[in-house]
């Protein structure tokens, strides 16, 4: 089995992920699945008070997203439908990285 590490950095932080195969084409095609850039600072506040997170909406749907800690401004990453293990960050028309702001649900 061959592994190679790498480190995604998120807001502050520093996030180790190490990816495995049988061969080396393999492990590149692996790490290649974690195909979203650096996030340096929330696109809404500019805080690098960033974490990630995740959850599942009505017991089916899985999100997996980058929250500012300090505006509560949300950055999901999106899957490929051909390959489910393949992330990317949303991006809106214009190319930007797609924050969202916290919306707070009625009561």
């Amino acid at each position: 089995m061959v592994q190679m590490m790498t480190t995604k950095r998120i807001g502050r932080r520093q996030f180790h992920f190490t990816v495995e195969g049988k061969n080396f084409h393999e492990v590149v095609a692996e790490y290649e699945r974690l195909s979203f850039p650096d996030v340096g600072a929330c696109g809404l506040c500019g805080s690098d008070n960033l974490d990630l997170s995740s959850r599942v909406a009505q017991g089916k749907f899985k999100y997996t997203s980058i929250k500012c800690r300090d505006c509560k401004g949300d950055l999901t990453f999106g899957k490929m439908q051909e390959d489910e293990n393949t992330y990317f960050l949303r991006r809106k028309e214009t190319g930007e990285l797609d924050w969202r702001a916290f919306e707070k649900k009625a009561e």
